[in-house]
């Protein structure tokens, strides 16, 4: 078998997507997921114009070695860019090897250790009481673990409640980034206080998660998550920013509240000290930002041995075949903890289909070949790119800040 076609398709249903294609003489096709959030375009000229054309007439089977070419061969390797690129390969090469396997890839990652991936959604409101309300509102869909956000006083458009265009600071065009006004101390009284809402309205019984967002420095950090403890959570989110590993440990000599972190890196060798150190209790990844499936596997192989769990990144803007891989590969590994979730619109599951299903509190993939996802190229033509940017940040004094 070889690879005679690789097709990048950028489209946006209800957000961009950048999709990747690669078929074969034989007929079988694979779908991937190269979808990088304000800078889709990059990410496809970097496919189309310097990655397919070293694709046309391998075998496709061989994934391990088309990923160490991909990554390897560009001299200057990694970044998100480069990285995203490669996991739209990669995962549409599962897909294939599933397909020409007639198994689903959890099979091919050595069978299921569980029958569903435990998921949590995301929940978030203007004040406590909407927080709460929301929450309940997630426990009565059969959510079992529950991310909770509220919006900070004083501040403008709190990332994780749905903000909306904001007339203080950022521009009002909508092909330009929104901007968040945020500042550090009213966030750092705000949440302990929340969670004490909560834990008092709902009790113990409901696992809680918060995110930072990487917005604090590691003082802050620390404090926040030692305040946090008596509620118990079952992790806080990206504390702190990914450059300065060592920064964790002030962290973990402060508290035992459970840490996740890695939406930001790029490869194993960035979570590498994190693990081997037992700085944090869940490595949260995105495989379509890492590589895909082949350099995840290394990960969760990784945290295996130091007790540290799988929490792969689960947002809105990675496809649903992302989605997809990250649930057969937590249903085929011991030490997954929990995974991130999103209910799809309709307008998204019309060009893109197939992909995991909620049941009670987790997610199931069907037993299809590959992936089991599918692109409707038709309808796909039907929703061209439209320019959009993340979010951004800016402090009181008109600095900016990560968002």
């Amino acid at each position: 078998m070889k690879i005679t076609n690789v097709k990048v398709l950028v489209t946006c249903p209800g957000r961009n997507y950048v999709l990747v294609k690669i078929e074969t003489d034989e007929g079988l096709y694979g779908w991937g997921d190269a979808t990088l959030n304000g800078r889709e375009l990059a990410v496809a000229s970097a496919l189309e114009d310097h990655i397919a054309p070293l694709l046309i007439g391998r075998d496709p089977d061989r994934i391990e070695d088309a990923w160490q070419m991909i990554f390897r061969g560009t001299y200057w390797r990694g970044g998100p860019v480069l990285m995203t690129a490669l996991a739209g390969v990669d995962l549409a090469l599962w897909d294939i090897k599933g397909k020409r396997a007639g198994l689903p890839v959890y099979s091919l990652l050595g069978g299921k250790t569980r029958e569903g991936a435990l998921a949590y959604t995301h929940c978030g409101g203007e004040d406590f009481h909407e927080v709460e309300d929301e929450v309940r509102a997630a426990l009565a869909r059969g959510f079992k673990n529950v991310r909770v956000q509220v919006s900070i006083p004083g501040n403008v458009g709190t990332y994780g409640t749905a903000p909306g265009r904001s007339t203080v600071m950022g521009s009002t065009r909508p092909d330009m980034p929104y901007v968040e006004q945020w500042e550090p101390a009213p966030y750092l009284r705000t949440i302990p206080k929340m969670f004490e809402h909560l834990r008092v309205a709902l009790g113990d019984e409901v696992e809680l998660l918060h995110d930072v967002h990487e917005r604090l420095n590691p003082i802050q950090a620390s404090r926040l998550a030692q305040e946090l403890e008596p509620y118990h959570l079952f992790f806080l989110e990206d504390p702190l920013r990914p450059e300065h590993k060592e920064s964790f440990r002030l962290i973990r000599q402060h508290t035992t509240t459970p840490i996740a972190m890695g939406e930001l890196f790029h490869s194993r060798w960035e979570a590498v000290p994190l693990i081997t150190e037992q700085l944090i209790d869940f490595i949260r990844c995105d495989i379509g930002h890492i590589g895909g499936l082949t350099e995840a596997r290394k990960i969760a192989v990784l945290a295996e041995t130091y007790n540290v769990q799988t929490a792969w990144h689960g947002p809105g803007d990675i496809a649903p075949m992302t989605h997809a891989a990250n649930v057969h590969l937590d249903i085929s590994i011991p030490n997954f903890g929990v995974q991130e979730m999103v209910h799809f619109p309709e307008v998204t599951q019309e060009v893109i289909f197939g992909g995991p299903t909620f049941d009670n509190g987790y997610m199931v993939v069907s037993d299809r070949p590959g992936l089991g996802t599918d692109v409707n190229e038709a309808a796909a033509a039907k929703y061209p790119y439209e320019r959009s940017y993340l979010p951004m940040v800016r402090r009181f004094d008109g600095s900016v800040h990560d968002w």
